[in-house]
């Protein structure tokens, strides 16, 4: 527990990056309409990911790195969030369910670093 469980990629365009990502490494996409956004999940040969459609502008590449973001998976939602908050961070995306699959929730740290956390639960 408490490992990199779940990649994801943000995109401004996600059919753009579908193409690229299947021709340079062969991962499978999948769309997923139980989730609440445009959302394809990833099947690669070893972790599994997903691809979202960007929810804010793409920042300037002067800016810093535009990278995947990484979700680490808890033992529970609710105390793993309390404690992020507890200790400087921040809700970038409240918690939601992935129907039949987990919880899913978005934080930033004190540097506004975007990670995420799930909660593996059959009941979301």
């Amino acid at each position: 527990m408490n490992t990199i469980g779940y990649f994801e990629i943000q995109s401004s365009e996600p059919a753009r990056e579908i193409k690229f990502y299947k021709t340079v490494f062969g991962w499978a996409f999948i769309k997923d309409p139980h989730i609440p956004i445009e959302y394809y999940r990833i099947e690669t040969n070893g972790m599994n990911g997903g691809l979202m459609k960007r929810p804010v502008k793409t920042p300037p590449s002067e800016f810093g790195t535009n990278a995947f973001t990484c979700s680490i998976q808890v033992e529970n939602f609710d105390e793993t969030a309390k404690t992020i908050m507890t200790n400087g961070g921040k809700i970038a995306m409240p918690k939601f369910a992935i129907p039949k699959k987990c919880y899913q929730g978005y934080f930033l740290d004190a540097d506004n670093n975007v990670f995420g956390i799930f909660e593996v639960n059959e009941n979301a």
